[in-house]
């Protein structure tokens, strides 16, 4: 395999010298850039043979650099692994869990290696989105990505394969061949605080009830002061949930408010019975936790030494480290060293299993890394 990254404000960057063999281009950046008009065709005249695969993002991870105002591309040119791609439409959908199954129902076959998803992050459940996908592929194929950002704004996100970007895409890449090799890692370093408490009453991603109370006035009054800045504050103090199936805690941002039912709405289920903790962070842990991510897909993973780390962090996170922000994917490329090209993007959630060949689950508020490395 061969990568390269580029970093574009516009179409007109791309005057650039780039590598046209490349077989696959993922492209993250700020959505009025992506909503240029020619950006897709520029990109696309670039890399003609190319599945391209664009999302709005809430930050763009270039190196060991996060910038806010920019496109940038992570290419590969992969010699014995062959790609096949679909997307589909949430609104052609009942749910977002027949999307999951329909965008990649085509993709399954006995040398399937990988499925990278990339969603829109406004109008789909995550959660359901997922557990649609891991309907038809089995556990032993690792399943990563994640749902497009919009920064901070939570108003509409952007996907595109092999297209301008659109409202309301999934798209699905499958990998093939043997000689793939893909590890993940994933992990937040969130603290919780507070006594466990129960959800008893929710629809899907919308929570109503806490402890037989109203779960909007329980969290605020653990949220104090910030609770007059919602829903944006809300960033900074998600809520870890453990599903009566489940034997960790999975973390939970909250998308929006709505103030007439009282109720929180989530990018993921928040099932009843659940148990849950409130949440807070801690710099220093974020960091640490970035670390942790990346020891885990090169610890937990025999043998592997990735040519591309694709790193899918949280909003969340970056909102809390703010001018720190780098520093979690400084430590990134400190594992990993100069022969990996690190690129990525900050998200409105993302996917990948706890550990190598368990269920995928959409996480929220973590650093989820994805490494490849083709072996000739």
């Amino acid at each position: 395999m061969k990568a390269n990254q580029y970093l574009l404000k516009s179409a007109s960057d791309l005057t650039m010298p780039v590598d046209g063999a490349a077989s696959l281009v993922l492209g993250f950046g700020l959505k009025s850039a992506l909503e240029e008009p020619g950006i897709y065709e520029a990109i696309r005249e670039k890399f003609p043979k190319a599945t391209i695969a664009l999302s709005s993002s809430s930050g763009e991870i270039h190196e060991t650099e996060v910038y806010d105002d920019r496109i940038t591309l992570l290419t590969m040119a992969f010699e014995r692994t062959s790609l096949q791609n679909r997307s589909v439409n949430i609104s052609d959908y009942s749910d977002s869990f027949a999307a999951g199954v329909e965008v990649v129902k085509d993709l399954m076959a006995d040398d399937l290696q990988h499925i990278l998803i990339l969603s829109d992050g406004s109008l789909v459940n995550g959660s359901e989105l997922v557990k649609g996908v891991q309907s038809v592929i089995p556990d032993r194929v690792p399943i990563t990505g994640g749902l497009a950002g919009d920064g901070a704004d939570f108003n509409y996100t952007l996907v595109g394969l092999n297209e301008t970007p659109r409202q309301g895409r999934i798209l699905a890449i499958g990998f093939y061949g043997g000689s793939l090799r893909v590890a993940h890692g994933s992990f937040g370093g969130w603290e919780p605080f507070g006594l466990e408490k129960t959800i008893t009453k929710s629809s899907a991603n919308e929570l109503f009830e806490i402890n037989g109370k109203n779960a909007l006035s329980t969290y605020k009054e653990y949220l104090g002061k910030y609770a007059s800045e919602l829903p944006g504050s809300a960033l900074l103090f998600p809520l870890a949930i453990l599903t009566e199936d489940a034997e960790e805690y999975l973390v939970r941002t909250i998308l929006s408010i709505d103030n007439e039912k009282s109720s929180m709405i989530f990018a993921g289920d928040v099932p009843m019975g659940s148990k849950v903790r409130f949440m807070k962070a801690n710099i220093d842990r974020l960091v640490d936790a970035a670390s942790i991510a990346a020891n885990t897909s090169l610890t937990g993973f025999d043998d592997i030494e990735p040519e591309v780390a694709l790193l899918i962090s949280c909003v969340g996170r970056k909102l809390v480290l703010g001018s720190r922000v780098d520093e979690e994917v400084e430590a990134v490329a400190e594992i990993f060293g100069k022969n990996t090209v690190i690129g990525g993007y900050y998200s409105y959630g993302e996917i990948s299993p706890l550990r190598k060949g368990g269920s995928c689950e959409l996480h929220n508020q973590t650093m989820t890394i994805t490494c490849l490395q083709e072996v000739i």
